[in-house]
């Protein structure tokens, strides 16, 4: 699979480690930046990758700053972008599960990297159940985001 992913400055270390770990993985990661340590701004980072699945490049991306919440914050102000800082498996693959979370965000300040690996692990590995409690409330999350963001 295709995997979009970014990281600020803070999260540039992380981020050197898990684009191998993808490729080992068997997946294609792409690099969208940062490219070296010198200060960033997440909001570019959470940017790319946003767009980058918006346009279907991937169907799915791992954000890393700081602490994660930053570019979560940041992503999900794109529509179709389901971001969520995830610091535990459950969340991780629960997330894509009942939620269609399509954009994993890891603190690097907040875990390390073996911790990172599982998680990617266990996002990438999740699958929308389609089940119709699920769908429904993905309905009422996306008809939010139509009332408010229109067709951005």
């Amino acid at each position: 699979m295709r995997i979009a992913i970014a990281s600020d400055h803070a999260g540039f270390a992380l981020k050197q480690e898990l684009v191998p770990f993808l490729q080992d993985l068997g997946h294609e990661p792409q690099d969208l930046g940062v490219y070296d340590p010198a200060p960033s701004d997440y909001p570019d980072s959470a940017e790319a990758v946003g767009n980058f699945l918006r346009e279907n490049k991937a169907p799915r991306g791992v954000l890393i700053c700081g602490s994660g919440v930053g570019v979560s914050v940041a992503a999900n102000k794109m529509p179709g972008i389901r971001a969520a800082v995830c610091h535990d498996t459950y969340s991780a693959h629960q997330g894509v599960e009942h939620d269609d979370m399509n954009v994993l965000v890891l603190g690097s300040r907040i875990i390390g990297t073996e911790l990172a690996k599982d998680l990617v692990r266990a996002f990438l590995g999740a699958k929308f159940t389609h089940e119709e409690r699920h769908v429904r409330r993905l309905a009422k999350v996306n008809a939010i985001e139509q009332r408010y963001c229109g067709s951005r």
